[in-house]
């Protein structure tokens, strides 16, 4: 398919050499190809030494799936690349692990059970479920769940307990968080962590208000899920009109206490603001217990977990010695890869980031052993990683640094990996709701459509990587990285110079 594209090269300042591809079989296409070329080198030159990131740093790479350039600028560049580090994530979990991998979460038991009453513990044994108890559209409802875990018990002829009912959370190793992540990231929705029990995604709601003038008191209680045990103080005033949502939670698994700091504008409506839950796993173990309460089923000692803070005294029972009573199981995982990519799901991501740590090196389930399980895919996939620093599995470390250069040629190795189909399926294309809601909203759906990419932002950070579709079987497929940093430009500013790039090199 090498016979489609024409080279075109140009001597510039950035040594930027270009290979334009467009389908088209009309008598003057190889007029139109130079003509494209020089606009897609145009708006390259215009949007790296322009006034919107003159100040920044810009690479971009493209190549055909057959390995043919199409554009390299700055391709060897490490970039901070935010989100896009999910492309490699989920690739890598699906290459591996395959997309119908499913996370196992089980109920069992400690002790005996005699005359209906267990005289041990009952444990929830969590296996790393990002979906437990979540919001998502793909989770199994928690009351299915709780109903199916209630069956399982009285199957096992226990309607009183004896003792507690345990969050087991030792499928992953204890730190939730990556240790490079920012301070006021870590009390965030975005930067819950992961725990080997997770739960309603480690999110803490809570309702917000503001006061009546800038300056009073933001009004804000917990919502769900209920957390009677968290000390919360609230540091937070409201701000002046038009000022935003400034509000960031503070907290972490130290001890369970949590702080609101920060302003809510005067002129914002009330919302629920999620922040972090550092004890998932008792806040399972605590809700499971009042439905089981609820459905005649008392427990003596209440819930606990296998911390330091909610820990039983005399510590928990080894998992191997568990009498198991039944599994729930998560969605697969290419429907979780979906959620992933398609909404830029953190907590998924770092979620299969120490899945892979765990399955693939057999390790504790951390973050090294995520990266080094990363790293051992991507060597299977025939990609070197000398180049590369792999932080986490979300993106939302800026020690990641990756080049546009390795992105595509990550990106390309996917089209040959046996997941490629359920890989693609997992990325939406501009202008789709989610994070692509306005993504190219100018240009015809005709283009959109053939895109399919994963967007990656944070402060100063845009980054856009995936693939363009031909408009027929005929011409090939176009793998495509485009990253930007330290830009100090309007967010909407630099989308739009980085969307005219893409328009080019989908042929438009």
């Amino acid at each position: 398919m090498k016979n489609i594209y024409r080279t075109i090269s140009f001597i510039t300042p950035a040594m930027i050499s270009i290979m334009t591809c467009l389908p088209g079989h009309a008598a003057d296409s190889g007029d139109r190809h130079g003509r494209t070329g020089r606009q897609l080198l145009e708006a390259v030159s215009e949007a790296a030494e322009g006034k919107i990131l003159g100040n920044a740093v810009m690479s971009i790479s493209a190549l055909s799936s057959e390995g043919d350039t199409i554009i390299m600028y700055n391709s060897r560049y490490p970039m901070v690349p935010a989100s896009n580090v999910k492309l490699i994530t989920t690739g890598a979990a699906l290459h591996s692990l395959g997309g119908d991998y499913r996370y196992r979460t089980g109920i069992g038991y400690s002790g005996d059970v005699a005359d209906g009453v267990l005289y041990g513990d009952l444990y929830i044994t969590g296996g790393g479920d990002p979906t437990l108890g979540s919001r998502d559209s793909i989770a199994t409802p928690l009351t299915d769940i709780f109903s199916q875990w209630l069956g399982y018990i009285a199957d096992a002829g226990i309607k009183r307990i004896e003792g507690h009912v345990v969050g087991d959370d030792r499928f992953f190793d204890n730190i939730m968080e990556e240790d490079t992540w920012l301070w006021n990231d870590l009390g965030t929705y975005y930067g819950t962590g992961v725990s080997g029990l997770s739960f309603y995604e480690n999110v803490q709601d809570f309702n917000v208000s503001a006061g009546e003038r800038p300056g009073d008191p933001v009004t804000v209680s917990p919502g769900y899920p209920p957390a009677p045990w968290m000390e919360y103080r609230y540091r937070c005033t409201t701000g002046k009109a038009g000022t935003g949502n400034r509000l960031y939670y503070y907290t972490s698994s130290l001890a369970p206490a949590g702080e609101m700091r920060g302003t809510f504008a005067v002129d914002r409506k009330p919302k629920t603001e999620e922040g972090s839950n550092k004890f998932p796993a008792y806040t399972c173990a605590r809700i499971f217990t009042d439905f089981l309460a609820s459905n005649g089923i008392s427990c003596t000692m209440g819930a606990a977990d296998t911390g330091d803070i909610f820990g039983m005294p005399e510590g928990p029972a080894d998992r191997d010695s568990l009498t198991m009573a039944g599994y729930t199981y998560s969605p697969g995982l290419r429907r979780i890869a979906f959620e992933t990519n398609y909404e830029s799901n953190n907590f998924f991501a770092e979620t299969i980031f120490k899945t892979l740590g765990k399955k693939y090196c057999g390790g504790v389930g951390s973050y090294e052993d995520g990266r080094n399980a990363v790293r051992a895919i991507l060597g299977e996939l025939g990609i070197s990683c000398d180049d590369v620093q792999i932080q986490d599995g979300s993106g939302l470390s800026r020690q990641n640094y990756i080049s546009t250069g390795f992105m595509c040629r990550f990106l390309r190795a996917m089209l040959d990996s046996p997941a490629s189909e359920d890989f693609l399926g997992t990325l939406p294309s501009p202008g789709d709701s989610g994070t692509m809601s306005f993504v190219m909203s100018g240009y015809p759906e005709s283009i959109r459509s053939r895109i399919l990419i994963k967007s990656g932002s944070m402060n100063g950070v845009l980054c856009y990587s995936g693939y363009i579709l031909p408009e027929s079987m005929d011409n090939d497929i176009v793998v495509f990285s485009i990253m930007t940093n330290n830009s100090t430009s309007t967010p909407y500013l630099v989308r739009k110079s980085v969307e005219r790039i893409l328009a080019l090199l989908a042929g438009y």
